[in-house]
């Protein structure tokens, strides 16, 4: 009776599925982002996804979604990442998919985090559930890529973030970098930062540039601001320093709290790995790079990268701070207004 036979079903539901987990985006971390859709006789009965953190996962705005709940036992749901069989901010969604009658699941992936990690498919299974695995499984780890960097690898997935000139350089020689991209692009960058959990920059950018690093051309949350001050060299009357936003302070000198502002002592040596585990621990999931040019080439030497985004405007400087390289071809590019936006991934990024 159960009407999803082919892998081509599979995977165009799946799809749409994955569709709606991505409006998630900047709206769930530290959760991941899921849709989930019930189809019966190859029709979409009911649809859902995770739309915030702390709110229903998906799976239950889908079940929830379907006007007969009689059909739901001929139904079969599908869902891009393995339902929860645990109590966190919400009840297990297994609990509700055995209740409902439903009789078949698809998931494109198992659940890296460990409370997770197969303790759902297994009880759904024991349940009397079919379970199939595996359905666009790289499509589904691309799209949580930033919560299985997390759960894999014990820290913050890393997008790198830079504008530079069309002869390379990413800002004067006095370090002056205003405006090298244009108003779209800048645009953009906003809703960048409203996506991501922290952005994060070195002392030369906080100092020259004194960005405020919020979200201001685009609706969404602002993300914990990061600086990297080893002396504490900042002055106190910097934007990143207003107390607006919660900013983490990165030094060789001292731990103190104030307001919406945590210094951090960070041993000398290995400081990036210091700093890497601590927002890992903090429940920090994604941070964006956005300078200097020390700090981004540190970053790709030391291969901590997963993803960069290098806009190219069409100015030139003639001399300056010459603009990072990344090595990796470019995965896509397209352009805003005139300039050129790339988007480089790191070659193991799925692995």
């Amino acid at each position: 009776m159960l009407e999803i036979t082919s892998l081509n079903d599979h995977s165009k539901y799946m799809q749409r599925a994955m569709d709606l987990a991505g409006l998630g985006l900047g709206r769930v971390s530290p959760n991941p982002m899921v849709g989930c859709v019930i189809v019966h006789h190859h029709k979409i009965v009911g649809e859902g996804w995770h739309q915030k953190y702390g709110g229903p996962h998906a799976e239950v705005n889908a079940i929830d979604s379907v006007s007969d709940s009689d059909l739901l036992r001929e139904c079969t749901l599908i869902v891009n990442l393995e339902p929860c069989a645990h109590y966190g901010q919400t009840p297990p969604c297994t609990d509700l998919i055995i209740a409902s009658g439903i009789k078949k699941v698809v998931i494109a992936n198992i659940d890296p985090n460990p409370l997770v990690a197969g303790k759902g498919i297994e009880q759904l299974r024991k349940s009397g559930i079919e379970v199939i695995e595996g359905v666009q499984e790289e499509q589904g780890a691309f799209l949580n890529r930033r919560f299985f960097i997390y759960h894999r690898r014990h820290r913050p997935y890393i997008i790198l973030k830079w504008a530079q000139t069309a002869d390379g350089f990413i800002a004067r020689a006095d370090f002056d970098s205003k405006w090298i991209s244009n108003e779209c692009s800048r645009q953009l960058v906003h809703q960048y930062r409203a996506q991501e959990d922290a952005v994060l920059v070195g002392r030369n950018t906080a100092q020259y540039d004194d960005p405020q690093l919020t979200v201001r051309q685009w609706e969404g949350k602002n993300p914990v601001r990061v600086v990297l001050d080893p002396n504490l060299a900042l002055s106190n009357g910097l934007k990143l320093f207003d107390g607006s936003v919660l900013t983490l302070c990165y030094n060789h000198v001292r731990n103190k709290d104030e307001a919406n502002l945590k210094f951090i002592k960070a041993p000398r040596q290995g400081f990036l790995d210091f700093i890497l585990d601590d927002l890992f621990k903090r429940g920090i999931q994604s941070v964006m790079v956005e300078g200097g040019g020390k700090l981004l080439d540190s970053l790709i030497v030391e291969n901590y990268w997963d993803e960069a985004r290098v806009f190219t405007a069409t100015k030139e400087f003639g001399e300056g701070i010459s603009a990072p390289v990344i090595s990796a071809g470019h995965h896509d590019e397209r352009t805003i207004s005139g300039d050129i936006l790339k988007t480089y991934y790191h070659p193991k990024i799925n692995r």
